[in-house]
């Protein structure tokens, strides 16, 4: 028996299971979550958010601070802004959502100064909007605007599965609360899934709450992916610290143990020839060209940066210090749940996606990197989707959570009949970080190496579905597991159907950039998975392809 108490406090309910009943149910408590739940319930829906952590606190950015792509409405700007990024996302992107993002973000960003984000200021007093550096202060003031504006949350309680009702659209959702292990359901009209990307508990800053598990219970509902092979993105980061700080690695010269620097090694450039050094020595690094005035900066703008090393005693100004590369997968990369329309509709009624649970190909191709657009993309996507899956539910009126409703959750939630196998989320999880982890496999990829490595996870899959049900207070790890399982099936499918080089996605079979293969992946499917090409609505002229 436990409580559970609405953060708008106006309802608690004690009980081992938890009825709810919402408009629209968000699942995430990050920004694309919180804008998402803020924009539905201005639209005058009833609406409940549910995070595995704590909304405001879990996830990748707060814990971070990031850039945003942030540019004023002036012609020669945006056009700036959007020609930048395009041949390193291999022209994969749409100027229209480029276009609508900008706007959005913009408008969003002026949004947030109105409700008292503290946003620096230049010499002259004027605000830096580029930069959400105190995201904690940003997703704090999210989550006092949701609360403000009714929306109940349920923190510490992941969703396992979805509800569909006869038709097979999306109908609410069930989950756990962390805490108590007691089972919590919402039916709601609509849903939004803003579960954040899968960085395989890499232990990458903010990402042990992103495994994937929105990509997995969109597909139980038969929702499609995109640019799944595009999510190869390592970070990096001190090799005794979770700190995944690239930019800041721009001060930094690269060596070899023995205090030689590594010629062409670079945060950006250079990160695969970093890569390349690892797989057979350590890399160490010294923010070396940092003149006094950067030391300083990062002191005071980024003090998570920092804290790792004063921890050790290491001045990395001065000493150096090992450095690793983490994958981060999803999180930096651009594939996610397809969405089909300007409302970030997925294929499935009822079922909206945003911020990094969503494919960001519509604007960033095949390489982002992280921050500035995938920030951008948060607070847009968020938007468009909490204000239609409102308008979606609303449609429906009353009865709508009067649907019969059915769970689509199957691995590791119900057991397979007659079978004596047992399901370890533990192991399970290391076979995954075995084929997705190492650079030779998934940054360097080869037909080799993704063909024996799809084969060694699709068995795997088979394992996992002949298997006994977990026990309770294994259910989240199972289906973290689970759903990790499933998000590198589609990673090396899609990865093993693009041959060529093209984003972030690089194929030493195949390491130019191929014109009749110009267009997106779509994949999707859990016992056999599938991946098809789906062609662009604009033309582009193949130019040059920039390597990363």
């Amino acid at each position: 028996m436990s409580a559970y108490q609405s953060e708008s406090g106006n309802s608690s309910t004690t009980s081992s299971q938890l009825d709810l009943e919402a408009d629209v149910l968000v699942i995430g408590g990050g920004p694309s979550a919180t804008w998402a739940a803020w924009n539905a319930a201005a639209q005058g829906a009833k609406v409940i958010l549910v995070d595995k952590g704590y909304c405001g606190t879990s996830g990748a950015t707060a814990p971070s601070g990031t850039g945003v792509w942030y540019v004023p409405p002036d012609r020669q700007q945006r056009e700036a802004a959007m020609a930048s990024r395009e041949a390193l996302g291999g022209f994969l992107s749409e100027r229209s959502w480029m276009e609508r993002v900008l706007d959005q973000t913009y408008t969003n960003l002026n949004k947030l100064s109105d409700w008292g984000y503290p946003f620096p200021v230049d010499d002259e007093g004027r605000p830096h909007r580029r930069s959400l550096q105190q995201a904690h202060d940003y997703m704090r003031l999210m989550r006092k605007k949701i609360t403000k504006a009714g929306v109940k949350i349920l923190d510490h309680s992941p969703a396992l599965e979805l509800l569909v009702d006869a038709a097979g659209a999306v109908a609410g959702a069930r989950g756990i609360c962390r805490q108590t292990g007691d089972r919590w359901q919402v039916r709601s009209g609509a849903v939004v899934i803003a579960t954040g990307g899968c960085a395989f508990l890499s232990k990458a800053l903010g990402c042990n709450v992103l495994t994937g598990d929105g990509y997995l219970m969109a597909a139980e509902a038969g929702a499609e992916m995109s640019g799944m092979e595009f999510s190869n993105a390592y970070a990096l980061s001190p090799a005794f610290s979770s700190v995944t700080k690239g930019a800041y690695y721009r001060w930094a010269t690269f060596y070899y143990e023995d205090g030689t620097e590594i010629e062409g090694a670079g945060s950006q450039k250079g990160r695969s020839i970093i890569a390349r050094t690892l797989l057979t020595q350590p890399v160490y690094a010294r923010l070396d060209k940092a003149t006094p005035e950067i030391e300083a900066m990062l002191r005071t703008i980024q003090h998570n940066f920092l804290l790792p090393f004063d921890r050790m005693g290491i001045n990395p100004f001065t000493q150096l210090f090992p450095v690793t590369l983490r994958l981060e997968g999803t999180v930096r990369g651009t594939g996610g749940i397809r969405i089909v329309d300007y409302t970030c509709a997925t294929t499935v009624p009822g079922l909206y996606a945003a911020g990094d649970a969503a494919t960001r190909e519509l604007i960033c191709g095949g390489f982002t990197g992280g921050g500035s657009h995938n920030a951008a993309w948060a607070t847009s996507s968020g938007y468009w989707a909490g204000e239609a899956a409102a308008n979606y539910a609303l449609q429906l009126g009353t009865k709508a959570n009067q649907r019969s409703v059915r769970g689509l959750g199957e691995t590791g939630v119900a057991a397979e009949k007659g079978s004596s196998n047992s399901f370890v989320p533990s192991e399970v999880t290391k076979a995954v970080q075995a084929e997705v982890f190492p650079y030779d496999r998934n940054l360097f990829r080869t037909e080799k190496g993704l063909t024996e490595s799809l084969g060694r996870l699709h068995h795997l899959w088979k394992e996992i579905r002949n298997t006994q049900a977990v026990p309770e207070n294994q259910a989240v790890q199972a289906r973290e597991a689970t759903a990790m399982l499933a998000t590198a099936r589609w990673m090396y499918a899609s990865a093993l159907e693009r041959k060529e080089t093209r984003g972030m996605h690089k194929h030493l079979d195949y390491p130019e950039q191929d014109p009749n293969q110009y267009h997106r992946l779509l994949s999707g499917g859990l016992d056999r998975v599938w991946v098809k090409p789906q062609k662009l609505q604009t033309a582009v002229k193949e130019k040059e392809l920039v390597t990363l």
